[in-house]
């Protein structure tokens, strides 16, 4: 073998080590069992079934009977989004819920959803301001929400021997304003199980 050779073979074969040794990726739908499920944290595919249930329950105690009632005649009733508490021990983003809720209520041409009124702050600060405009300008212009919605989510850990179990609890309520009075509760268990690591609990 010649000298250019013996020194170039080990070089390409080094390079070529960590592309073969990579973990390979690849794009996963939602829903797909293929998800990956960890017992230590809320996972994507928890808020979704949270979601779901949620807004199955919504749907079918409020709206299709025709329950839900808007301050405005000929439109639809307007929610605003209220505290949904973080009782777990990790950092959520409650959006992940919250969102698909509300693009899922939006859909059904019955609700709508303020961006200018909610706790913590409007969604749209840009919204907001012009709304406060239009406030000083015109009395009445701007509409009070019919509804709030809010929550917990709250998180139960447990084990015996191997077994370890994680159990987050979704909690919503949905209030009519301004008399103050829920008038839809529903509550999702979504409970995971795993063995104990060698290390660690």
């Amino acid at each position: 073998m010649n000298t250019s050779l013996r020194v170039l073979l080990p070089v390409a074969l080094t390079a070529l080590l960590p592309a073969c040794s990579a973990p390979k990726t690849a794009y996963v739908e939602p829903g797909s069992s293929r998800l990956v499920t960890t017992l230590d944290q809320v996972n994507i595919q928890d808020f979704a079934q949270a979601a779901d249930t949620m807004v199955a329950s919504l749907i079918d105690n409020l709206i299709n009977p025709g329950q839900l009632r808007s301050g405005v005649p000929g439109e639809p009733a307007l929610l605003a989004i209220s505290r949904i508490q973080n009782n777990t021990g990790q950092q959520l983003d409650t959006d992940l819920l919250v969102k698909k809720i509300r693009v899922a209520l939006l859909r059904t041409g019955k609700v709508w959803t303020s961006t200018t009124i909610a706790y913590g702050g409007p969604e749209d600060p840009l919204a907001a301001e012009e709304q406060q405009l239009l406030g000083r300008s015109a009395a009445g212009v701007n509409r009070r929400p019919d509804y709030t919605l809010s929550g917990k989510i709250i998180e139960d850990r447990t084990r015996a021997g191997n077994i370890r179990q994680a159990a987050y609890i979704f909690q919503l309520s949905l209030t009519k304003t301004p008399e103050g009075i829920a008038v839809w509760e529903d509550e999702k268990t979504i409970v995971k199980q795993g063995s104990r690591p060698a290390v660690g609990f």
